[in-house]
């Protein structure tokens, strides 16, 4: 059975250690590491058996597969170790491989593999399905609560702040690229898009602050020789109004389905 090790201990390493507690992801947890270790060690304590933290290197030796769930920052540093021990990466800020294509080079040249669940989003299947063909167009829009931009480099360098906006009100308009670059902790989704359709560059994406919103919604719209594709998504946050829980869900799958003799989709 393949076992995994943790990169990361926020919202979404906590998840899956609490899932391999209930049973719900039965791969075996070879251990976990964090940058903020302290915390990290703290939050182990809760748990009934909780696995080893680590420093990274350990944790990449006994694990066959590592689990990024720290953040875009940290995937070059944690990619190319992995790939150096000829290891297969998860990689949830997969946006980070928008920025940085050599990860993407790295892992050929070292005959890895990166996995990249679906995350907040549904319908990639259609959409590389569609790749096989010709794609014409593919336009996203992402309506997020208030607090879940807030801070984002884009608004940033801006100075804007949308803690004050009273209506909806669009706050991006360009391409995935530019989208995954000036906000890379809430649209991961579109990065996953973007591979799965015609490229960073060719696909657009709207982000517009929704006061008032408890859900992150994404609408999708493919056209080509195919004919249209239509996805819609409402997703209810985690503890981090940034993540989605099917975020989550959508991790525990993929995890899951790697030893499943059954593998379904495109």
């Amino acid at each position: 059975m393949t076992t995994i090790g943790i990169v990361g201990c926020g919202a979404i390493g906590q998840a899956l250690l609490k899932a391999s507690e209930t049973g719900s992801l039965t791969l075996p947890i070879a251990g976990i590491t964090s940058r903020t270790e302290e915390s990290a060690r703290a939050f182990l304590t809760t748990l009934s058996n909780p696995p080893k933290y680590c420093s990274q290197t350990d944790l990449i030796a006994k694990a066959d597969l590592i689990v990024e769930a720290a953040g875009a920052a940290v995937i070059p540093e944690v990619a190319y170790e992995v790939f150096q021990s000829g290891k297969d990466l998860m990689a949830i800020s997969i946006g980070a491989l928008v920025e940085h294509p050599e990860i993407l080079d790295l892992a050929r040249q070292r005959s890895c593999k990166i996995y990249a669940p679906s995350g907040a989003i549904v319908g990639l299947d259609g959409i590389k399905s569609a790749s096989a063909g010709k794609i014409d167009s593919v336009v996203m829009t992402t309506r997020k609560p208030l607090e879940a931009l807030e801070g984002s480099p884009y608004l940033m360098d801006k100075g804007i702040s949308v803690m004050g906006f009273t209506e909806e009100q669009e706050i991006f308009s360009g391409s995935a690229r530019e989208a995954c670059l000036g906000f890379p902790a809430n649209v991961n989704v579109s990065a996953a898009v973007s591979f799965a359709g015609i490229g960073p560059d060719r696909t657009q994406i709207r982000i517009i602050a929704v006061p008032g919103l408890d859900r992150n919604c994404h609408d999708i719209v493919v056209e080509g020789e195919f004919g249209r594709l239509h996805i819609e998504v409402e997703n209810i946050p985690s503890e981090n109004p940034r993540t989605g829980k099917l975020t989550v869900m959508s991790i525990i799958r993929t995890l899951q389905g790697i030893d499943d003799a059954l593998v379904l989709g495109t």
